[in-house]
């Protein structure tokens, strides 16, 4: 007997789709089959994403809305209908240190990488309950699992979302809702380009493979985990990082 890997007649909704690790899990998924809600805050970047699927044979759409507001959250749920797949991707992060991180970007920190999966889990979980099946996947961060003098807020931001991971997986497993999350060592985005440079390059020597991870290797791990193949696995955090080394090359 062969477990099926294609995700035909689903429908996902993707946040945070319209760029990075976001825009690739969207465009893994569409190309499994299902129909992928292309989510970001700009209307042209995520259109780009559609069309990108569309042009393949795939269907997705795209729906805007600010994660930093709760009112914009619900609606967004809302506005997706009921789905198969949710994969809270969006994300912000600020590598400051606690002196220079005001409470604004604290705040903006939790509401978006915390409070806005909570409020889609909580609007969306159910729903999937009710029908007897669904599977959440949270993207987190290895800042979740490794302390470092700047970041803090960013990673006690993604620690949060890894318990409240295993919680989800606690309280929805017997209705037939997987979730787990996936922890993303340093990856090779525009963001992370933008703010880190050529220290991106430097992070990645900081594994066993030695490179920093490409956007498709974290998609390749969210795709089965939203995958029949997966249906064993719930309330886990598979770490991608190319294999953290305890220390730093010289």
């Amino acid at each position: 007997m062969t477990t099926p890997s294609t995700l035909d007649g689903q429908t996902a909704l993707v946040t945070g789709a319209s760029a990075g690790i976001g825009r690739a899990i969207a465009l893994r998924l569409a190309d499994l089959g299902a129909e992928v809600i292309v989510h970001g805050r700009d209307e042209q970047r995520g259109g780009q994403v559609v069309n990108e699927i569309t042009a393949q044979g795939g269907k997705a759409r795209f729906l805007a809305a600010d994660l930093g507001d709760a009112e914009d959250t619900v609606g967004l749920a809302a506005a997706a209908g009921p789905l198969d797949i949710l994969v809270n991707s969006a994300g912000v992060y600020s590598f400051t240190s606690t002196r220079d991180t005001d409470a604004a970007s604290f705040d903006r920190h939790f509401a978006i990488n915390t409070r806005a999966p909570f409020l889609l889990v909580a609007a969306i979980a159910p729903m999937m309950a009710e029908r007897g099946s669904g599977t959440i996947i949270n993207i987190s961060s290895t800042a979740a699992t490794s302390p470092a003098p700047i970041g803090g807020a960013y990673g006690a931001s993604k620690a949060a979302l890894e318990l409240l991971t295993r919680s989800w997986a606690t309280e929805f497993a017997a209705r037939g809702v997987r979730v787990n999350a996936v922890s993303p060592g340093p990856t090779r985005t525009a963001g992370t380009q933008q703010m880190l440079g050529e220290h991106v390059e430097m992070l990645g020597r900081g594994n066993l493979r030695g490179t920093v991870g490409e956007p498709d290797e974290i998609a390749a791990v969210v795709a089965f985990l939203a995958t029949p193949a997966s249906s064993y696995v719930n309330g886990s955090v598979f770490v991608v990082d190319g294999g953290a080394l305890s220390t730093m090359p010289a």
